[in-house]
């Protein structure tokens, strides 16, 4: 009797797969970041003929102190051994900051730190962590944005959640595509731009995932703000800063975010919208009918 011999599945297995996305964002990104710099910034002559704009490879590697052919295979994406030295150097050069040097060493596959999970389903202490800080709107919300948990203030201030089907609860989604908000950013540009470059942080850890591959190709075929804005290749954290809303009753609202994180239950953030002043802290209460 013949005997076939045994076949071999050369096909690349789901690491493989998510290691390449993750060395061609990373050439896309180095090529993003060395375009940004004049060449005068950093001593070279502004003059001469650049097919693109920023520094030439050759120059970021010069001031690296790496070899020229190593930086360009690392901007094409090839397989090549990374140290910590040479992205810090990399890292120096290109101007990164602390956000974007993250970014960089997550993308080249070199831990910083601990890697945490991430848990589906939130203990019932969350939820009245959240009720407790009434009247303050306070949303739990996860990497990629997917609304986990949120109260009654910031179904009264905000938007109404409740009545937002579960699929659609991502804050990106409602930003840049639905037309559900029940009231408005004034500074809703600044505040669009830095939800962008959020969420490309938080994709440099989830490349080649379906669920995030869905998401961000839906907000690109339904936004072209959101495209526009993703083109830039920034990067940056949750910000802080104080934001002014527009309520149809209230008015305006200048708010306070102050986010919790909780670390115990992987990448996910607590945000609570505090007043700002004491005008938006009565508005508040009225708002959501809470005495003072």
């Amino acid at each position: 009797m013949n005997t076939l011999p045994p076949t071999t599945d050369t096909s690349p297995t789901v690491t493989e797969v998510v290691k390449d996305v993750q060395r061609r964002e990373l050439g896309v990104f180095l090529r993003s970041r060395r375009e940004r710099i004049r060449p005068e910034e950093v001593g070279f002559a502004p003059g001469g003929r650049r097919r693109t704009p920023g520094l030439r490879r050759e120059e970021v590697a010069l001031l690296a102190g790496v070899g020229v052919t190593w930086y360009t295979w690392l901007e094409q994406g090839r397989d090549i051994n990374v140290s910590v030295q040479v992205l810090e150097a990399v890292s120096n050069t290109l101007r990164l900051d602390r956000q974007e040097r993250n970014h960089l060493y997550t993308l080249a596959g070199v831990q910083l730190g601990p890697t945490r999970g991430e848990c589906a389903a939130l203990p019932a202490s969350i939820q009245k962590m959240l009720d407790a800080v009434s009247p303050y709107p306070a949303v739990v919300v996860n990497s990629r944005y997917d609304v986990l948990a949120f109260n009654d203030a910031y179904c009264k201030v905000v938007l109404d959640l409740r009545e937002v089907p579960v699929e659609e609860r991502n804050m990106l989604w409602l930003t840049f595509v639905s037309r559900e908000w029940r009231c408005s950013f004034v500074d809703s540009v600044s505040m669009r731009v830095h939800m962008v470059a959020g969420y490309r942080a938080a994709l440099a850890d989830h490349l080649g995932e379906p669920e995030w591959q869905d998401l961000t190709q839906r907000l690109l075929a339904g936004s072209s703000l959101f495209a526009e804005l993703w083109e830039r290749y920034e990067v940056a954290e949750p910000s802080t800063r104080i934001k002014v809303l527009e309520h149809p009753k209230a008015g305006l609202l200048r708010v306070e975010p102050a986010i919790l994180w909780l670390s115990q239950l992987g990448h996910l953030r607590a945000n609570v919208y505090t007043a700002a002043d004491e005008d938006t802290e009565a508005k508040l209460r009225a708002l959501v009918g809470v005495n003072s």
